[in-house]
């Protein structure tokens, strides 16, 4: 027997209906696929941050000698500013694309600048890009404000974390000052040297040995001695924390967190304002260890004058 025009009809009308069903879910399946994979792309997105720490008006020295100059490698604006590209830095000046943070690592090495024993990663304001004969006073003050995190850092052999500085005020002669004492270069001592040390911070600066000492006199580094040191109440450990340094005519703060605060004025600050000064910042490693090292996270970092 066989089937009737209505039946035909009404199976064509079956056929036509399940393809017009399967091609809608078909359709609903590949628009959920293109969005989750615009989702998943997005959660990508997110996990890779870069730092946005503006290095246009900062030079880096790291712990490796240029092949050139025999000396230690020192990177200055604009080259500085493709650090992520530059095969100087990438091993000691990079970006960690997860927290965005600006990673500093130093070893020891024999790349030391003048007067230390020391190598570092680290930064050196330049208020004018390329410029290390421009710098500033205390009269004419400055601010570095900088969040920042110890990341990873080796032991000694007591087991105890090795010391890293990881701020700096550095002075400077001016060559007329440098000429007048007969020096070689335009080295001053540093007057603020903030450390990481065993989970805390710690603060030292310089003190006259002699009070009467005359101005043609403070420009020698002998002059000057450490102070006792001071260390904050708060442990940062391995944790972000916020410095600010801020320094006016004869007066230095330094605050951690803006919750504990450390104030120097004195007769020791007055008469440092004889003195050139320029901002440091990053990994200055304290140790000649074999196979020490540490590494500094900066999530942000600036100064203004």
């Amino acid at each position: 027997m066989y089937p009737t025009k209505a039946k035909l009809f009404y199976s064509f009308l079956i056929l036509i209906v399940s393809l017009h069903i399967s091609c809608i879910a078909q359709q609903t399946n590949s628009l959920d696929s293109v969005i989750k994979e615009k989702k998943d792309k997005k959660k990508k997105k997110k996990k890779f941050k870069v730092s946005d720490i503006d290095l246009s008006h900062w030079s880096v020295t790291t712990p490796e000698t240029d092949p050139k100059t025999g000396k230690v490698t020192n990177v200055e604006p604009p080259e500085i500013l493709n650090y992520a590209t530059n095969e100087k830095l990438i091993p000691y000046m990079y970006n960690d694309s997860i927290s965005g943070a600006l990673v500093f690592y130093a070893f020891p090495s024999d790349a030391t600048t003048a007067n230390t024993k020391y190598s570092r990663s680290e930064l050196r304001e330049q208020m004018i890009p390329g410029d290390n004969n421009t710098n500033w006073t205390f009269k004419q003050g400055g601010t570095m404000k900088g969040e920042l995190s110890m990341g990873e850092v080796s032991k000694d052999a007591n087991g105890k974390y090795h010391k890293v500085i990881i701020m700096q005020i550095h002075g400077r002669l001016t060559n007329e000052q440098r000429d007048l004492i007969g020096q070689k270069d335009n080295n001053a001592p540093p007057i603020l040297k903030i450390y990481w040390q065993d989970g805390k911070i710690r603060v030292k600066t310089k003190v006259l040995k002699n009070l009467a000492a005359t101005d043609e006199e403070l420009l020698h580094e002998d002059m000057w001695d450490d102070d006792k040191g001071f260390n904050f109440n708060q442990e940062v450990g391995f944790g972000r924390f916020d410095l600010e340094v801020k320094v006016t005519e004869g007066k230095m703060v330094i605050s951690l967190n803006n919750n504990e605060f450390q104030v120097y004025e004195n007769i020791h600050m007055q008469r440092w304002g004889i003195f050139e000064n320029y901002f440091k910042a990053g990994n200055y490693f304290q140790s000649r260890d074999e196979g020490a090292f540490a590494k500094v996270n900066y999530y942000s970092l600036s100064v203004s004058h």
